[in-house]
């Protein structure tokens, strides 16, 4: 299955609902998704039964009526399970976003190639106004939380509040106050950027107004799904309808209350779950008590209390499996499903196993990126005594970037090629042939030593100079790219050190413990969630990164509706990025997936939330 074209570029939102997949989050366990609010909460249900939910991309009816009892095990990387809240720095990732997506509704979802898919079962939007931009949001009056508590606009009040640093924390966002931080600790900070007044509506109504500061072009994916603000508020000491009502008068010394259990109050201790009325569930799964086995696996059982199609199979196990293990868990039986890392020897092990089993290959909106770091004390950086651009140029030009796909990737899928964007996938021309030839003068496709030799003297650094890439551990595609360029920029004066760490997402990459990160961003059918990457003090520009031409760019791409206009600011950012060498990008990630036969309505998707998407979906014939 081939997705040759998409309509949108790469991003993700959630406002609720995106997440860090490649950043922090596992490309199966760590490939974050970028975006302006997390995608990573957002559930794709309905279309087990009755009419299909719009394009073929989305979900599509497939007779299911009523649960079937049993088990269907899926894996998609090694780790653990770690946050039911999964939109903090500490839990943003795909692989926390895929166990999220199927306990979380939405009103919107992701298709396989993107397309943006409304889900109403759960609810209905509609614009009332284009200036301004106003939409009014309909919450299913059958919605409720697994402790039958209504679904209503008191937890998109709390979803707005948490995103907005600015509210809670004067000064922050503008810049103008130094000392002022952000109270929650969101990744995301879109919802309140662009809704500047917040969700308007009654306490505990099912219907709400939002008016948009501008014509923001991802408006859809800002409101997306949300945590339950009864539990917040009542393991806060406070009453459900009088947390909302102090969002609604800005009562922020009142809000921040929350915020300590917002932060870490769904942490657990491994393998450790609290009583289920802390973490109930608006999706067609919860967490089944009792059913986290750290290090092991975490099971979802079908929640009795959901309103819309139900689950397919009672069990849904997410199960914890190196991807060098994976192949060998599906052929015994230990799973039905995974996603592993592509590589080609775990192609050639899964075609070995036969009939029983059904493998799939195609393109994906994931790709891979080296990202320097750009803090004052870095050697990359501009910072007084460091290297700066010269040094950045000088290990671009000895990364074997080509040699890297052909190796690696190209034995995979024969149509990869050397990605030289980050907005625009390979696979969606014209627009990526069009975007590169207006940004990208081709200086680093090929490995020049003498070049890299060259800029480490302008630079001023002696060498040898020690370049530690971070990157999460128990990925052997990511060691063995680590090895190409450790290989071939040793001639250089680089010493390249292997730094990957099981915490990298958790505690290196966020206190900026490495030269050069590794890792992918996982996208879906988004146009401006890249902003939150490359924009000054955004929540996933983990590196420090900033620049003021890019910061406008962003700012007019993300205040229109006009495709036209969309590109050419596109077409700003990214020359400015290699300019500048914001990092490197690398390639477009081959999709590889591969379930038992007797597994029904398995269905490939190009996006971040991986094979696992339709999961409840999913049943054995």
């Amino acid at each position: 299955m081939k997705f040759r074209r998409t309509s949108a570029g790469l991003g993700l939102v959630l406002s609720s609902a995106l997440l860090l997949g490649a950043c922090t989050s596992p490309e199966t366990d760590d490939t974050p998704a970028p975006g302006n609010s997390p995608a990573a909460t957002q559930s794709p249900t309905g279309g087990g039964g009755g009419e299909a939910a719009g394009p073929a991309s989305c979900l599509q009816d497939v007779g299911i009526t009523e649960t079937k009892d049993g088990d269907i095990g899926y894996t998609g990387g090694p780790g653990d399970w770690n946050g039911y809240n999964s939109v903090t720095s500490k839990t943003y990732s795909t692989y926390n976003s895929g166990v999220a997506a199927h306990m979380f509704s939405s009103f919107i979802y992701f298709g396989t190639d993107g397309t943006i898919c409304d889900n109403t079962e759960f609810g209905s939007y509609k614009v009332t106004s284009e200036d301004p931009l106003t939409v009014e949001y309909t919450i299913s009056d059958k919605a409720v939380w697994s402790d039958g508590t209504p679904v209503t606009i008191n937890d998109y009040l709390l979803d707005w509040a948490a995103q907005n640093p600015e509210f809670l924390a004067p000064g922050y966002a503008n810049g103008e106050n130094p000392d002022a931080a952000p109270v929650f600790d969101h990744v995301s900070s879109s919802f309140a950027e662009f809704v500047l007044e917040g969700p308007e509506g009654e306490v505990g109504s099912k219907t709400f107004k939002v008016v948009y500061k501008e014509k923001y072009p991802d408006f859809k994916l800002l409101i997306g799904s949300a945590l339950p603000a009864h539990v917040a508020a009542t393991k806060s000491g406070l009453e459900p309808d009088a947390l909302a009502k102090a969002i609604l008068d800005r009562d922020a010394a009142t809000v921040k209350k929350v915020a300590e259990f917002w932060n870490t109050g769904w942490m657990f201790e491994g393998g450790q779950l609290p009583d289920a009325s802390e973490i109930p569930s608006s999706g067609p799964y919860k967490l089944k008590e009792g059913g986290w086995q750290a290090g092991n696996s975490l099971t979802l059982e079908a929640n009795d209390k959901f309103w819309g199609t139900p689950a397919g199979t009672k069990n849904l196990i997410f199960r914890f499996i190196e991807d060098a293990q994976m192949a060998q868990a599906l052929q015994n039986g230990e799973v039905q499903v995974i996603g592993p890392q592509p590589t080609v020897d775990t192609l050639g092990q899964l075609q070995a196993i036969g009939d029983t089993v059904k493998v799939e290959t195609y393109d994906t909106l994931t790709w891979e990126h080296l990202d320097f770091n750009f803090r004052p004390n870095n050697v990359f950086s501009d910072g007084e005594g460091m290297g700066g651009l010269a040094l950045r140029q000088a290990f671009a030009y000895c990364v074997p970037r080509q040699e890297i796909v052909d190796n690696l990737i190209k034995p995979i899928n024969e149509n990869s090629v050397v990605m030289n964007a980050r907005e625009v996938f390979p696979f969606q021309e014209p627009k990526y042939d069009e975007v590169v030839k207006a940004a990208y003068n081709g200086e680093y496709d090929k490995v020049d030593i003498e070049k890299s030799k060259a800029k480490i003297a302008e630079s001023g650094v002696k060498t040898p100079i020690d370049v530690r890439i971070g990157y999460r551990a128990g990925n052997q595609r990511r060691a063995d790219q680590v090895a190409q360029i450790a290989a071939s920029c040793k001639d250089a004066g680089f010493n390249v050190i292997d730094s990957n760490s099981a915490t990298f997402f958790d505690k290196e990459m966020p206190n900026g413990d490495y030269e050069v990160a590794l890792f992918a961003w996982a996208g879906s059918g988004q146009i401006a969630s890249g902003q939150n990457i490359y924009a000054t003090n955004k929540a996933q520009n983990y590196g420090e990164y900033s620049n003021k031409t890019v910061d406008e760019a962003w700012g007019k791409l993300a205040a229109t509706l006009d495709e036209k206009e969309q590109t050419e600011q596109t077409k700003i950012i990214e020359k400015e990025l290699w300019d500048t060498l914001f990092g490197i990008p690398l390639f477009a990630h081959p999709g590889l997936s591969a379930a038992d036969a007797k597994v029904q309505n398995i269905r490939p998707t190009s996006t971040q939330d991986q094979i696992v998407w339709n999961a409840p979906q999913w049943v054995m014939s």
